[in-house]
């Protein structure tokens, strides 16, 4: 039986159907409401209750603190699975067979060089480039090398395939060459006998000097960090990545807007925020008492980067799990480092303090990744990159439900308050 809701307007009722997601969400379906009204449109700013599509790859539970990407727990996938696993389940719906996980992965490292003329592009970037730019223009430029569908004799499902393997390999060599870059070092090659991460971490830190050896634990804790990053619903870079995908723009295209949307400080910088306060607090003598009470004082205006989520209303469920890889890598790495001690006396006073505790500000995904990537000894400007490695995955996987559902393309409406009609008035009149 159909349910609806009633809308009284100007002396008439209109039915507004309601929809039931799989977990019960509801939805007021109102893609008639304008036909049917004579005009009546919705205004809501950010989109903050409006649902832009239906979608089956993850669901988000603010409320209760529930992540699944593809109906599993993000606890499970964390504990059990690996990043290119995740990833495969993002984009193809379920998890993969051995034989098509071995395919998958194989595919992936055999795609991992980069067109020698796409390095001439990256070489004429200056060496304080941000790492996001440089990732942005050049994901843009992939679309160059490789041609779209109808240029191709493939079908569009064969050549999005390959272009799916394309970013998933070459997303990383790009990243770690921009960073290279802004080093002014020698670029890596990637290397096929390493594993996804362990080939990421050799292209950033090794050095034609000297050997270098990826360590297990720091692979792990990276690949657990991709996967808790891999999608999140429909957030500002997502959204971005579908609406741009939904002109038909290339894979390429929609990739880089979406990393373009991810490199805006209100969206992806969250983990760079939290090593900035942590700097501005050791500068401040390392006092953490003190900014916990301000943070405490209503009359202040600093708040704790890093705890509470916007979204998540309980306890951020990717924090509890990478709250241990932090552990891991620091125990394994044996750092002494004045700011990773003053984030573990905010995190001891975030879990302890009845404050913090009564408002749900615990410590948030953004809070330990941050802490887990100066740990390695990835700089603050990289942080943002790591995001993109992680959310890759994700975007791929909107971008092609998009397409395959066959969505309209995106054109939201607005409520125009600017003049009305007037007249035009010569320059000299003025």
């Amino acid at each position: 039986m159909s349910e609806y809701a009633e809308l009284h307007y100007n002396g008439q009722v209109y039915q507004i159907p309601v929809l039931t997601g799989t977990e019960g969400e509801k939805a007021l379906d109102i893609n008639k409401l304008r036909a049917e009204t004579g005009g009546l449109i919705t205004l809501d700013l950010g989109f903050k209750n409006t649902a832009s599509t239906k979608s089956a790859i993850t669901f988000l539970d603010g409320e209760k603190g529930i992540l699944r990407y593809r109906g599993y727990p993000i606890e499970q996938l964390a504990e059990k699975s690996t990043f290119l696993e995740v990833a495969y389940l993002l984009i193809y719906g379920e998890l993969p067979s051995k034989n098509e996980y071995e395919t998958f992965v194989n595919k992936v490292t055999r795609h991992t060089l980069i067109n020698e003329n796409i390095r001439k592009i990256f070489e004429g970037f200056p060496a304080n480039a941000h790492p996001m730019g440089v990732l942005a223009a050049l994901v843009s430029s992939l679309s160059a090398f490789y041609p779209r569908p109808e240029e191709s004799s493939m079908s569009f499902e064969e050549q999005t395939d390959l272009n799916i393997i394309r970013l998933l390999a070459k997303v990383p060599t790009l990243a770690a060459w921009s960073y290279k870059n802004s080093q002014g070092h020698p670029l890596n090659y990637p290397k096929n006998n390493l594993n996804y991460c362990e080939n990421f971490l050799h292209m950033m830190f090794a050095l034609p000097v000297e050997d270098y050896e990826v360590d297990p634990v720091i692979a792990r804790a990276l690949d657990v960090l991709l996967i808790l990053h891999a999608d999140h619903e429909q957030n500002c870079s997502t959204s971005t990545v579908r609406i741009v995908g939904s002109s038909h723009a290339s894979l390429y295209a929609a990739i880089s807007a979406g990393i373009s949307a991810l490199w805006g400080p209100l969206h992806g910088g969250a983990n760079q925020k939290v090593i900035e306060m942590l700097e501005m607090i050791k500068a401040d003598g390392g006092n953490v008492k003190k900014y916990v009470e301000l943070a405490k004082d209503k009359n202040s205006n600093f708040r704790l980067m890093g705890f509470g989520h916007r979204v998540y209303k309980n306890f951020d469920p990717r924090a509890r799990i990478i709250k241990q890889q932090a552990d891991n890598v620091l125990n394994k790495l044996g750092i002494k480092d004045p700011l990773l001690d003053i984030a573990k006396e905010l995190e001891h006073a975030a879990l302890n303090d009845d404050y913090f505790k009564e408002r749900k500000l615990y410590p948030n995904v953004d809070f330990y990744s941050g802490i887990i990537y100066r740990a390695m000894g990835i700089p603050v400007n990289m942080f943002t990159v790591m995001f993109t490695l992680g959310r890759l995955p994700g975007w791929i996987a909107q971008w092609k439900e998009m397409r395959e559902n066959d969505e309209p393309i995106g054109r939201p409406r607005q409520l125009y308050i600017g003049a009305t009609e007037r007249e035009y008035v010569p320059m000299e009149k003025r």
